[in-house]
């Protein structure tokens, strides 16, 4: 008959080739050198408070005998689409401070006793910090404060990650 299918008895076994079966992918640092793993995570954009939660942070990695992910977060500028009075989107602006500050560190003898590694990213310096920490399985984040009219209005970073970091949150005065 068309359409009609016959059931399976119940007592027959189908049998599986192991190769079938797709491997499970642990993609949480699979691909990371295991010495940044449970490493120190830090913002950095070259401000004299970031200085300071580096040099705070390269103390800590060595302490702990890990490795010191350090992040820069390039600009995203807000553009308002005119046309059709779509909502704001963000566009990628090239930021070439990220070049300038891996040479600066390049050159930094602090950061001879521990191992690092410069990560440039783009978004809200929150949520990559985090992101960075969850994908390092990080021990800890840190950052130095801010002081200035913006971060009074909208709020320092600091205080943001704090309240929604998984992970410890150093903020450097």
């Amino acid at each position: 008959m068309a359409g009609y299918e016959f059931p399976e008895p119940a007592d027959r076994r189908r049998v599986v080739d192991p190769s079938d079966i797709p491997e499970p992918v642990d993609d949480a640092g699979a691909t990371h050198d295991p010495a940044f793993q449970h490493g120190v995570v830090v913002g950095f954009d070259g401000s004299m408070s970031s200085e300071r939660a580096l040099a705070y942070a390269v103390g800590m990695a060595r302490r702990s005998g890990s490795g010191l992910i350090i992040v820069h977060v390039a600009n995203r500028l807000p553009t308002t689409v005119w046309a059709g009075c779509e909502p704001p989107a963000l566009v990628d602006v090239p930021d070439h401070r990220t070049e300038v500050l891996g040479l600066e560190l390049a050159c930094a003898e602090h950061l001879s006793d521990v191992p690092w590694v410069l990560l440039e990213r783009g978004g809200d310096i929150c949520h990559e910090l985090e992101e960075v920490g969850r994908e390092y399985e990080a021990d800890a984040i840190v950052v130095g404060t801010t002081h200035g009219f913006l971060s009074r209005v909208f709020g320092s970073v600091s205080g943001r990650l704090a309240r929604r970091a998984r992970r410890p949150v150093v903020v450097i005065p």
